[in-house]
């Protein structure tokens, strides 16, 4: 299709779609240079007007707080979709893809229930669907797995892709405080949102996780189909024993090939070796580590979040959307998931999971209490790799801290079932999942 100029319009203009517009309106001639192709940010709506941003100069003419004026215009070629949420996305989405514009979005939690059909919807009408400023903001991890690692199976797919908990969890190791208090600086900071909920407890992490998934095994996995735990239980206890032992906590989402072809699933808290580079990815920052068959570890690293890493990852898709246009020819990723979405892979329950634990018990202090969890841990095919205990300061009870070797997550559950009838153990075991392989 010969098309001179590219109309774009932009849904939502709040922290990212700013920067957005920023990089269209202030690099137009970089990216028409680097490119050879015209874009013209024709539309941008937000919830209210007048309105203006730093940094940019739009014309009066191209503020709305009509979205119809975006979704309806037969003159805008690419519709950018910022405003988050799911329900009004979806809405304005299929009716964009319907009135045959090309679609590029942010928003995880709307690919992670309604991807599949907004993928089919996009191939029906012969648009593209992009996706890339979804998962982990600057970092070109969704490109990379469609397209760089096609001759690869991909054996893992391991990441730090939140930046609140990683802020969170690098400032309580860092600065010797707790989780309420990092929380409430992060929110300060802008980190955190008012409501933190979806970081805190893994939920975001989680959406991400199913489109990694669903690139790298061709799975459709949604968020309740596989075990999601965030950070609120860890502590300073956790993050200084941690420490003693030469491990690092950070919130990790995991999905790995499993040896009988399943796709294990998982988000949770996660031990990292302190020497390890994952480990080492402080403050806001993501990092993902992908595994190939070929190509073996390999390590993308950047800003997983902010208006401008963001915003280039959303640009980056307008681009490509915009040489879809102009070649006739969709992007290739909306096929890619259409064709994997039938690949017939089981997701391998937390249940089946293989790996090494550390445990924490809060004990009565007195002989016998190491033997007798040890035994039932030893009858349950878990066998101990290393013992510490704490002496007591004024109380009659002592921290037991535990790591394991290899054990099936099954077993251990069954072993604190049974930990817990003993009289001389209080309260819940602390129980934090061990990842090394993936950590390199």
């Amino acid at each position: 299709m010969d098309k001179s100029c590219i109309n774009v319009g932009i849904l939502g203009w709040g922290t990212v779609g700013t920067g957005v517009s920023k990089i269209l309106v202030n690099q137009n001639n970089l990216i028409s240079k680097n490119n050879n192709i015209q874009l013209n940010l024709k539309k941008v709506v937000k919830r209210t007007l007048p309105a203006t941003r730093e940094g940019i100069d739009l014309p009066t003419d191209c503020l709305s707080t009509d979205p119809n004026e975006v979704v309806d215009d037969p003159e805008i070629d690419i519709v950018v979709e910022l405003i988050g949420g799911v329900t009004d996305a979806y809405s304005l989405i299929k009716r964009s893809i319907q009135n045959g514009k090309h679609i590029v979005t942010a928003n995880k939690a709307l690919l992670a229930e309604h991807g599949s059909d907004l993928f089919q919807l996009a191939q029906k009408n012969s648009v593209s669907l992009n996706f890339e400023a979804s998962t982990a903001g600057g970092i070109p991890i969704i490109k990379t797995l469609q397209e760089s690692f096609t001759a690869n199976q991909i054996q893992s797919v391991c990441g730090i892709v939140n930046g609140t908990c990683n802020y969170i969890l690098t400032e309580m190791s860092e600065a010797d405080v707790e989780y309420t208090d990092v929380l409430s600086d992060a929110q300060e900071k802008g980190y955190a949102e008012a409501d933190p909920t979806m970081d805190v407890e893994g939920i975001d992490a989680a959406q991400k996780l199913t489109l990694l998934i669903a690139l790298a095994y061709g799975v459709n996995v949604p968020v309740d189909q596989f075990h999601v735990e965030g950070i609120t239980e860890i502590s300073q206890t956790e993050i200084q024993y941690a420490k003693e032992l030469g491990y690092v906590i950070k919130l990790l989402a995991i999905a790995k090939l499993t040896d009988d072809n399943r796709v294990e699933a998982r988000v949770h808290p996660t031990l990292l070796p302190e020497r390890s580079l994952l480990a080492n990815v402080g403050g806001p920052f993501n990092a993902v580590c992908v595994i190939g068959s070929a190509v073996g570890p390999t390590l993308f690293y950047g800003q997983g979040a902010g208006e401008m890493p963001t915003a280039s990852a959303v640009v980056a898709d307008i681009i490509d959307a915009a040489k879809s246009i102009q070649s006739g020819v969709s992007s290739p990723i909306s096929q890619a998931w259409l064709d994997k979405s039938h690949t017939e892979m089981s997701v391998c329950a937390i249940e089946d999971i293989v790996t090494r634990y550390y445990l924490r018990f809060v004990v009565i202090d007195r002989p016998g209490v190491l033997a007798s969890i040890g035994s039932i841990l030893g009858n349950c095919n878990i066998s101990i790799a290393s013992v510490i205990q704490k002496e007591p300061h004024c109380t009659e009870t002592v921290s037991l801290m535990m790591l394991t070797h290899k054990a099936r997550e099954k077993d251990m559950q069954a072993a604190l079932k049974q930990i817990y009838t003993l009289e001389v153990v209080k309260g819940d075991a602390k129980l934090i999942r061990i990842e090394e392989e993936v950590a390199f």
